[in-house]
């Protein structure tokens, strides 16, 4: 196990998320804090679906291994980490109106470079429709054009707080059954995947070409119930579909209900307030 005691670092201020994401927990965070681990009372951090990284720039532990199956994601963090310059020199050019954007959401990402295709991700996140990750079943971002009067496209300070923050951290683009493979008695694993939908009407599982259904989450329950029984704490975002009560009303978890505001609807009228799950093994 790891010693934090040693390795604990000042949290960086401005180190937040750079990304707007579907899903991402920003606005559950003062729900979610009384439940958190304290930082220095576990080892390795992992988080296996990175998203926005919210409850990592959150914690900010000290040692951390951040990862998702979502190539372009990663190296959005990989790129941040090592070349924060670089990335802030490609964010400058780009523009917030409708025919660039469309121009940008059509270029062939095999043609760009690692650092071109990490600013052009970033450019499309900032000024896309609510801020939503969506791919096609070929791979290709489907999000129209956002609106917005004037999106943050290179947020300078942040980036670079960002990039001072994850110089430590390991930044994988793998599954999460092996991304915590690793992982070792007294270690923290916060697990946010796609939810399971309420109903067929809310399935919203394709943030990438590959999806994530019934047998994804399934895998996901068994990797956390070997997880709790190697000594590990795990804490799982999930929606309350029957299939989540079916897989964690166990006598080894907790389960929590946490109010969170339904944003991805088109229409705003069905933007309320939605029960979610937070599933603690400690």
């Amino acid at each position: 196990m790891y010693n934090n005691m040693m390795l604990a670092t000042a949290p960086i201020k401005d180190a937040k998320p750079v990304l707007k994401w579907a899903g991402g927990k920003r606005q559950l965070l003062t729900q979610y804090a009384p439940h958190f681990p304290e930082v220095g009372s576990y080892g390795r951090y992992f988080e296996p679906f990175i998203g926005s990284a919210a409850v990592f720039f959150y914690l900010q532990p000290p040692i951390a291994t951040l990862s998702d199956r979502n190539q372009q994601l990663i190296e959005v963090y990989q790129i941040i980490r090592d070349d924060v310059d670089g990335l802030i020199d490609a964010l400058q050019g780009h523009l917030n109106n409708s025919d660039y954007y469309y121009s940008v959401r059509a270029q062939d990402v095999t043609a760009l470079t690692a650092v071109q295709r990490v600013a052009r991700f970033i450019y499309l996140n900032k000024t896309c429709y609510n801020g939503l990750y969506r791919e096609n079943k070929k791979g290709k971002f489907n999000v129209p054009f956002g609106r917005y009067v004037n999106p943050k496209i290179c947020d300078e300070r942040r980036l670079r707080a960002v990039s001072e923050k994850l110089q430590t951290v390991d930044i994988l683009a793998i599954d999460f059954e092996d991304a915590v493979a690793t992982a070792q008695q007294g270690d923290f694993v916060y697990l946010d995947p796609p939810y399971a939908p309420l109903n067929k009407t809310s399935n919203f599982t394709s943030y990438d070409r590959y999806g994530f259904y019934d047998e994804d989450q399934e895998r996901l329950a068994e990797t956390i119930h070997d997880l709790t029984e190697r000594g590990i704490k795990v804490m799982l975002s999930n929606s309350t579909a029957p299939i989540i009560y079916e897989l964690y009303d166990l006598p080894q978890y907790r389960l929590i209900p946490i109010q969170a505001r339904r944003n991805i609807n088109s229409k705003a009228k069905k933007r309320g307030l939605i029960s979610e799950l937070l599933i603690l093994n400690y």
